[in-house]
């Protein structure tokens, strides 16, 4: 072979890192195309329990890696990742839904949990029906031969009720042929164990599916969109194998790169958080502004008995305070206008503290965990790593703004 032109002799530069060179941060290997050596490994390629390196868009081993990890920190087996938390939800429901199918959700499910459902499965001809998180009787009742999957949300979704998970987990399993679906973004692997939620009592007590999305915790950054899947069981992760197949899902291994070098502190920062928000929560509870605080670790909670019974030791960076139905929700708004060290934004467990207001009315099916003379706006707090003073001072200041 002659000398290569320049474009040429890029591509196909000979200089490749020693074998065995190895080190703390994580390979990034970014690729469309893998190489084979020879045409017959073209044609023979292995692919073992959903780990394909055919062709780029399955995985690279940056993507395994991580894969990998998440199973670790879910106390499972298997891990499937997606582009985000919803698209991990949609993938949950398009493998083990069909048509003539029905779903079960929370009445607090997360929000584009409940909108898919709504649109993409019910023109699927897969229907939904919603459940009370705290009456398990209620929820027994719905059970019927067309019920499929359950999804479970500890805690739920704005308001932090937390559910009778292990109440919902033997009803289910008694009806036979449902699977289980837990949404484990608050929880984050941390919390409780999923798939063995009573070790000393019920040894295996646990749920199918483990979904979360790691765009909050295991990021930790607010700068990362990704999602995941686990399991215990190799069939189920075969088949969610093959629907992400089909749904062509990929990934950026910048993003895996980042959830990656995330992973290291995500325990140390659960704590921290935590441990802030308990003390923020407690506070804004006796403030005369506020009607009542949801928080699982307060015991005037919903379901606080219920996380008490799974999660004694974890309870995340999320309290949200209903104010008293005297203050308006365009006063509420000018609170958290006034507010300094809190953003205005979605999503939660980023190093920056952020607070929503929530219009609960329309994001409810079977009534509100309260009256209009008991309460009015809700908003929702997200506490990131600012120094707890500074943020009890901040809020203490934008309330302020409600006196007059």
């Amino acid at each position: 072979m002659t000398k290569p032109g320049p474009s040429t002799a890029l591509i196909h530069h000979p200089f490749r890192a020693p074998e065995g060179w190895d080190a703390v941060p994580v390979p990034v290997h970014k690729a469309s195309t893998m190489l084979f050596k020879d045409t017959a490994q073209l044609n023979t390629p292995k692919t073992r329990d959903g780990i394909s390196y055919r062709y780029g868009l399955p995985g690279t081993p940056t993507t395994y890696t991580l894969a990998a990890r998440i199973a670790t920190l879910e106390h499972a087996e298997h891990c499937v990742l997606t582009p985000s938390g919803l698209a991990a939800i949609t993938l949950t429901s398009l493998a083990f839904l069909k048509p003539g199918d029905e779903v079960l959700l929370p009445d607090n499910a997360y929000g584009q949990n409940r909108h898919i459902s709504g649109s993409l499965l019910r023109r699927l001809d897969i229907s939904h029906r919603f459940y009370d998180p705290l009456d398990l009787p209620a929820f027994q009742a719905l059970l019927s031969e067309r019920t499929k999957l359950v999804w479970i949300e500890a805690a739920g979704s704005v308001t932090l009720e937390f559910p009778d998970v292990i109440g919902l987990l033997k009803a289910s399993r008694a009806h036979g042929g449902v699977r289980v679906a837990l949404d484990n973004t608050w929880g984050a692997g941390l919390a409780f164990n999923a798939f063995d939620l009573l070790p000393d009592a019920e040894p295996g007590l646990g749920v199918d599916l483990s979904m979360q999305a790691l765009t909050k915790y295991p990021s930790g950054g607010a700068d990362v969109l990704m999602g995941a899947v686990c399991t215990r069981d190799i069939a189920l992760h075969r088949e969610l194998v093959a629907m992400h197949e089909n749904l062509g899902y990929g990934l950026g291994q910048n993003d895996v790169e980042a959830v990656l070098r995330g992973l290291p502190t995500i325990a140390l920062r659960y704590r921290a958080q935590d441990a802030a928000t308990r003390e923020l929560a407690r506070w804004m509870a006796a403030r005369p502004e506020v009607a009542k605080v949801f928080h699982p670790a307060l015991p005037d909670s919903p379901g606080h008995a219920h996380w008490r019974q799974v999660s004694p030791e974890g309870a995340a960076c999320l309290f949200s305070a209903l104010f008293k139905p005297a203050f308006s929700p365009q006063r509420i708004d000018a609170f958290v206008d006034a507010l300094q060290c809190f953003g205005i934004g979605y999503s939660w467990a980023g190093p920056m503290s952020l607070a929503v207001p929530h219009d609960m009315s329309r994001s409810r099916s079977l009534g509100l965990p309260w009256t209009a003379e008991e309460g009015g706006t809700l908003v929702r707090f997200a506490i990131g790593l600012e120094d707890v003073e500074d943020l009890r001072a901040d809020l203490a200041r934008a309330l302020q703004t409600l006196a007059g």
